[in-house]
């Protein structure tokens, strides 16, 4: 593996699958093999003898190696809801997630890793996303949803993470609500209030995402 990312967002539902399978397309185009993880994925449906989730199963699908899908979400739970809530009490283990990266960094030259929800979002009883990319020791990089109160949600994330002292890679903003007002204003006061990291693109509403659009608005990175 020659590169690593760990994805995070301001919030749940604002587009961090989206900007995996995106990351990923952006990657491949650059000539490099690359695939997703998503170590932990609450919403899951029974399919060939196992939980599996919709997003993770994208992952799998669109990644540059077959893959087991077990390597690439070990933690699938059925209810969609937070998987501290989801998993019954089960505990995450943070040595099997390295193991699953270390096997399918040996694979590709990239792997970007999707967290779940946001940075504060708990796993389980006692892991939440922050320890789990601590853990990883991956360069971070943030969704931001344009949609109100997202100046507070993104500086808030990004002092979290520096907090962590892992490195912030970048930002990219993905207006989630179509009626929002002064997008361009918004994302430049968050690209101003946090220029030390960069922003590495800006996708307007669409009713539905692509891989290839958000791509395609990824600018100047790697």
């Amino acid at each position: 593996m020659k590169q690593g990312y760990f994805i995070t967002g301001t919030g749940t539902g604002v587009g961090k699958t989206w900007l995996t399978l995106g990351l990923m397309d952006y990657f491949k185009r650059q000539k490099l093999t690359v695939a997703g993880m998503k170590p932990v994925a609450a919403g899951c449906q029974w399919q060939q003898g196992g939980w599996k989730n919709e997003d993770a199963l994208l992952l799998q699908t669109n990644a540059s190696v077959e893959l087991p899908y077990a390597l690439i979400n070990p933690y699938a739970y059925q209810k969609p809801v937070s998987p501290h809530l989801a998993s019954g009490g089960e505990e995450i283990d943070i040595d099997r997630i390295r193991e699953n990266l270390k096997t399918i960094g040996q694979q590709v030259d990239v792997v970007v890793v999707e967290g779940a929800g946001g940075w504060y979002s708990p796993l389980s009883d006692s892991v939440d996303n922050r320890l789990l990319a601590e853990s990883l020791q991956l360069p971070v990089i943030v969704v931001v949803a344009i949609r109100l109160g997202c100046i507070n949600q993104a500086l808030l994330t990004w002092r979290a993470i520096n907090q962590s002292r892992l490195e912030c890679a970048g930002w990219v903003a993905i207006q989630t609500d179509p009626n929002m007002n002064f997008v361009d204003e918004n994302v430049l006061y968050i690209q101003e209030h946090i220029s030390d990291v960069p922003l590495l693109g800006v996708v307007p509403f669409q009713q539905t995402l692509t891989a290839e659009t958000i791509s395609q608005e990824i600018k100047g990175f790697y």
